[in-house]
């Protein structure tokens, strides 16, 4: 394939087009050195399955040089928009402004044929965006994991029989722990009050990882922080989005502005909207970008500059000292939304080190994508494989006894590639070993 750099005056000239800022394309001086930063390059090689190539497809097929047939749409269909190329990138190329759109377009215009089957359509859509549909659709799995049946399937090779798509996402499910039920509106400051924050709570995470989303509110407490958690607030929209469904994405950005009051002005009283989960930040983050052609568009703007990642927002407010020790040898990954689309690394890190005698040691590739990428572990399951093994080879390679990660996707990736290889391993969210060392409760 061919990457010479093309004149900056040339023009699109087609006309149905994604709703792409053609100069954004412009950016990319195709150098290269995004190559190896890229999860799908590092694994294939291939020049198309690289960012600099996948921004010279996409250009190329808005240009009308390059047909959009099924092997243009693989090489953009592989990308798991971890946003390591923005990192690595030299020249600031935004390009989740590129393949988002452009996956948009060929949602909206009826060219990206349906990847998944049709219940785990209903699963993504129906049921995953939606908290309590969630702990519902999880009952029959608590029930078989607290009689151990679902240690008895895998023992006897019975669940080998489950179809392949509800085999993978059996085989991803955590340890389910009991949930908290509905926390109070308004949870008081330990102490003096330091900041008042919003908690943002999301919808599979809140399911799969309840005790998280209770150690994150008590955490927030213990430094002196009052918390308010809205009652309606609801999906980020980052699961529609980034499968290219705009409309729902947007509608449920908007109730989330509603829900915190950002009409009312109520959220003024906020000193920051705290999330502790990589996707979740980065798409609230952007509501400025995803309501731009909404009438919330300066709402969204307005919200998305209060939003701040658990670890972002402890670091700056100064975080009070752990007291009780967890020793043990952690290594911490690096949740691709975290570090690339938010470039949140040193917190995480910081708030681990404070640990009385939690060792933590480097883990090699730590920003390179483990494969769950969204649905993508679903949609591309066989470079979602290679990406997970590959991952979880540089865990045990730590010797670690716990590996944290800040991402519910990161965690359900990891946990299946490790349940049977090390199951003893502490996989956890960085916020779990906190509150752990706050208050010695054992969290595993």
């Amino acid at each position: 394939m061919s990457v010479a750099i093309s004149d900056r005056t040339e023009l699109p000239v087609v006309e149905n087009k994604p709703d792409i800022d053609y100069e954004l394309m412009l950016d990319c001086v195709h150098c290269g050195l995004c190559t190896s930063a890229c999860p799908t390059y590092v694994e294939t090689g291939l020049e198309a399955d690289s960012p600099r190539g996948r921004i010279y497809l996409m250009r190329g097929v808005i240009d009308g040089r390059i047909p959009l047939d099924d092997v243009t749409k693989r090489h953009l269909d592989l990308c798991l928009n971890c946003r390591a190329c923005e990192t690595a990138c030299p020249s600031g190329v935004q390009y989740g402004k590129l393949i988002e759109p452009f996956r948009l377009h060929l949602v909206k215009t009826g060219q990206q044929e349906q990847r998944l089957p049709w219940l785990q359509r209903q699963i993504l859509n129906r049921i995953f965006p939606y908290a309590r549909r969630n702990r519902l659709a999880l009952l029959p799995a608590r029930w078989m994991q607290a009689t151990g049946i679902d240690r008895l399937l895998d023992k006897t090779g019975l669940s080998s029989l489950l179809p392949r798509s509800l085999r993978d996402m059996q085989e991803m499910l955590p340890r389910l722990r009991p949930h908290y039920g509905r926390m109070p509106l308004v949870l008081p400051a330990e102490g003096p009050r330091r900041a008042r924050v919003g908690l943002f709570l999301g919808c599979v995470a809140d399911a799969l990882y309840p005790q998280t989303n209770l150690a994150t509110a008590k955490v927030l407490q213990k430094n002196g922080c009052e918390v308010w958690i809205p009652r309606n607030q609801g999906c980020c929209g980052a699961l529609h989005y980034h499968a290219g469904h705009e409309v729902p994405a947007v509608a449920f950005a908007e109730e989330n502005l509603s829900a915190f009051g950002v009409a009312s002005g109520e959220w003024k009283s906020l000193d920051a909207v705290v999330v502790n989960a990589a996707g979740c930040g980065a798409m609230l983050k952007d509501y400025a970008h995803l309501t731009h052609h909404s009438s919330r568009a300066a709402d969204g703007a307005e919200f998305a500059r209060k939003v701040q990642d658990i670890s972002e927002f402890l670091v700056k407010l100064g975080p009070v000292e752990p007291t009780h020790s967890l020793p043990i040898r952690a290594a911490y990954h690096d949740a691709c939304h975290l570090c690339h689309a938010q470039q949140i690394r040193k917190q995480p890190r910081q708030l681990l080190e404070m640990i009385p005698d939690l060792e933590l040691v480097a883990l090699s590739e730590s920003e390179i994508c483990c494969g769950a990428a969204g649905s993508y572990n679903l949609t591309q399951p066989q470079m979602a494989d290679r990406l997970g093994e590959r991952k979880a080879n540089h865990i045990l390679d730590t010797g670690a006894a716990a590996v944290f990660t800040a991402n519910v996707g990161c965690l359900l990736q990891i946990t299946r590639h490790l349940r049977h290889r090390n199951p003893s391993l502490w996989i956890a969210h960085p916020i779990d070993a906190l509150w752990s060392a706050y208050s010695g409760e054992e969290m595993k």
